[in-house]
Order: C-alpha cells, then structure tokens, then sequence
C-alpha cells in the first residue's frame, strides 16, 4: 500500500468509512514496506524549510546540530516502535475510537477542538512557507524572523489565495490530495539533497572538518531568539512529533500493520527528513548568513529572515521555488484536511466540504501572520506538549490497568460520556508544568515528558478511587 494509499484509507475510516468503529481485520493488514514511503514522504515537508534555518538562528554547534539529532530522533523512532506500534498492533483501532472508549464522547470532543485548531496554525505556517517562493516574481518583501504582522498588500493577496486554492482542493476529499503528494514527495526529497549538496558548493565545503566548523562551536542565538543546547536539540528533536508518537495520533496509521516491527518504518521519516532534510534546509541558511544583506541586518542588531522561498531560489533557481511551493502545500492540505475532519467530529451534521472550507480559512488567515512560522519551533513544542498527554492515557491504561486494578475502556464499560479522570489528569499535568515552564522560564519541550508522565500516573491514581468496585 502506499503513502497515498494508507493516508487515505486512514483519513476516510475516520470519517465515518469501514473500520472506524471495529478493529481492523487481519485481511486488511499490511506489511512494513507498505510504511515506509509514507513516513519518507510525510517528513519531508514544509515544516523542514523552517526548522533547519531556526536552528542556526538558535546558536547551536556543530556537535549540538549533528549528535543531538542523531539521538534525538532515534528516541522519537523508539517511542513510534514500543509504544505506538506496539499498541495499535495489538487493539488495531484509531486514536479517536480509542479515546472515546476511555474518555467518553464529550471529552474527545475537546481533544478534537484543540487538535483541530493547532492543525489549523501548523496548516497557516506551511501556507506562509509557499508565500515565500510564490512572492519572488512579485519582488515581494519578505517576512523578517521578528514580524508578526502581514508586511504588505501583496503578501495578503498572494496568502489568501494560496489558502483558497490549498483549501478547495482539500474540500474535494482526500483521495485528490493523496494522490498529489505521493508525486510530489520524492521531487521534494530529490530538492533537499540538491539543496545541501549545492550550500556546501557555495560554501567552500571539501572536507568533514570543513563541514562541522559551518557550526563550530556554536554562538550566540539572533536577537529575539533562545540558545539552543546539546539537550535542547536532543528533546525538541524527540518531541517535534509527540502528537503522533507518545500522543498516540499514529495508531491510525499502525492499527493495519502486520508486525509491531513496522514501527522502525519511522525512521525513514526521522533521517531523511528530520536529519537530512534539516541539516540541507540549515546549509541553505548558512549561505545566505553570508551574503551582504544578511551581514546588514546582523550589523543593524537584527536577525537575517528565514524565508524558505529566496534561499532555495538562490541555490537550485525555479526548481527550488517549485519545491518550495509543492513542501508547503503537500504539508498544508492534508493538514486542513485533517482539521477539518476533527471539526466534522464537532458538527457531525456539516459536510466535509464545508468543515474542510472552515479550516481552509482559519489556516489562511494563520498564515497572514508570519510569526506562526517564524516561532515554529516553540509552537511545535507548545502542540505536542497540548496534545501528548492524553497518548499517555492510552499507555498507561494498556500497561498498568490490570497491575492497577481498575477497568480498561472505563467510559464505554460504565456507559459515561465524560471521564473526570481523565480530565483531571490532564488539566492538573499540564497546569503545573505549562507554569513550571513560564514562571522559571524552562524550555516547553524539557517539561513534555513529565508532564506526560504525570498525567499518565494521575489517571491510574484517580481512576482506582473514582471507578466503582462493580461494573
């Protein structure tokens, strides 16, 4: 099966096609090779044009840069193989279903609301990246690192009608959207390697020595942004998709694999995109440090703009636009699709078109506002950290329930609708560490996991003294 094919398959069961409600049948099932392509493609995507220049711009080293990500992702392919695979191998059913049996109906309706939305903001950012590329025939002024305002007409103009085209294209179903990605996918891989093989040209680079001292031993971050560590790179890498892994949000995806062992398929999406694809993106900004209008805003005490569209211009031309252009769609429909299904949750009674179109807006009007892409880094820190902590729920009730001694699928054994066990869970989890992290001013993504962990024992804790002895 392919990435298209396995997308859609998820994406449609959740709206309301076969295997929504029931566990999927082993006719169904599918080997790892069927996973691959999909999470090549999936992770190697818009989002990357960002990441790799924000590191830089967070003062990392070279060390810092190559090792952390090393590490950091290997967690991240560690979490999607023992946990999520693990589990959706074993219940086979999608994260939604899963909740509902758990939280009841109306708590998953919350979890729906704030997925919906961050989907939104991440579809907004990627809207932003393919303004950058678009806007270059126009001569149009590029976002700067700090704004957070639109800079001009004709950036509104060409975001709004990037989001409209993006967002129509969506409301046609998922079936559209699939099929385009799995195309454009292996061109946009094919324009990372371009992209840093064509930096290291531009920058001297013949020798590994001469590739690590690009980083060296690091420096100190641009104005208005934080000092990246060893451990900061170490974590955010792990966490950057926490939604999907500890979340739990892929046990859609996983629930038809044949084997547990399809999990390391994730590693695809880790080192080709979130290695790769980041370290290439990171090159393409190097290049452009040096040149004479970047050297003007760091003289001024003014960060250089990271604008994904002009940096890949400037190393492979047309073709880097294209694949500028092409990451940030491919990223950004799926991702109001997605939205808008979770919307569908909500008002089961809207169409797809219509709650699609709803998405499609809220994520354009996202993407007027460039600090969603330019803050990408704290606002995939802040999504995972949301979203994360309800994945504990289901670990802790597959792992613990019996040691525990409470009932598994609590809400649809006792017929309720809202587990306040659940609810309390998280809201005292991540209370406590979202202050821990403004009060002391402690990196978001250092606090995910506790924050994860505790709510993952406070559910066990609560759910003992609320669940009743007698079903």
């Amino acid at each position: 099966m392919s990435q298209a094919n396995i997308e859609q398959a998820v994406i449609s069961e959740e709206s309301g096609g076969e295997f929504e409600r029931t566990p999927v049948p082993k006719s169904k099932l599918k080997s790892w090779k069927s996973f691959l392509g999909m999470y090549a493609g999936e992770h190697a995507a818009g989002t990357e044009f960002m990441i790799g220049p924000l590191f830089l711009t967070a003062g990392v080293s070279a060390f810092d840069l190559i090792v952390g990500l090393l590490l950091g992702n290997l967690l991240a392919v560690l979490s999607w193989r023992y946990l999520t695979a693990k589990i959706a191998v074993k219940n086979r059913l999608t994260l939604y279903y899963q909740l509902e049996k758990i939280c009841g109906k109306k708590l998953v309706i919350g979890y729906n609301l704030a997925n919906g939305i961050l989907f939104c903001f991440l579809a907004g950012a990627m809207i932003t990246v393919s303004a950058t590329a678009v806007g270059i025939p126009f001569d149009m002024p590029m976002p700067k690192l700090t704004d957070t305002m639109p800079n001009g007409i004709t950036w509104v103009i060409i975001v709004i009608l990037i989001g409209a085209v993006i967002s129509l294209v969506a409301s046609k179903g998922y079936d559209t959207v699939s099929k385009a990605a799995n195309w454009m996918s292996p061109l946009i891989v094919l324009a990372f390697l371009a992209c840093g093989i064509v930096a290291l040209n531009q920058l001297g680079v013949t020798s590994f020595s001469e590739f690590w001292y690009i980083w060296g031993e690091g420096s100190e971050p641009f104005p208005g942004q934080m000092k990246y560590t060893f451990w900061h790179v170490v974590i955010w890498s792990w966490f950057a998709n926490a939604a999907m892994h500890i979340g739990m949000s892929d046990l859609s995806v996983f629930r038809f694999a044949k084997k547990e062992s399809s999990g390391w398929t994730a590693a695809a999406g880790m080192y080709i995109g979130h290695y790769m694809a980041w370290i290439a993106a990171a090159l393409l900004y190097a290049v452009y440090l040096k040149s004479p209008e970047a050297l003007n805003f760091l003289s001024n005490g003014e960060a250089p703009p990271v604008a994904p569209g002009p940096l890949a211009f400037n190393a492979i031309g047309m073709f880097g636009i294209i694949a500028v252009v092409l990451a940030g769609w491919t990223t950004a429909n799926p991702t109001i699709y997605r939205a808008g299904l979770a919307f569908q949750a909500i008002l089961p009674k809207t169409s797809t078109f219509w709650v699609t179109i709803l998405a499609g807006s809220i994520a354009t009007i996202a993407g007027l506002f460039p600090a969603f892409a330019m803050k990408l880094l704290g606002f995939v820190a802040l999504y995972g950290f949301i979203l994360a902590p309800f994945g504990a729920i289901i670990v802790f009730e597959h792992f613990f329930a019996k040691k525990a001694g409470i009932t598994k699928n609590y809400a649809e054994v006792a017929g309720i609708t809202f587990n306040k066990s659940v609810f309390y869970a998280w809201s005292i989890s991540f209370g406590l560490f979202y202050f821990i992290s403004i009060q002391f001013d402690v990196f978001l993504s250092f606090v995910t996991f506790p924050a994860w962990l505790l709510c993952g024992g406070l559910f066990l804790m609560f759910s003992k003294y609320t669940q009743k002895s007698k079903i």
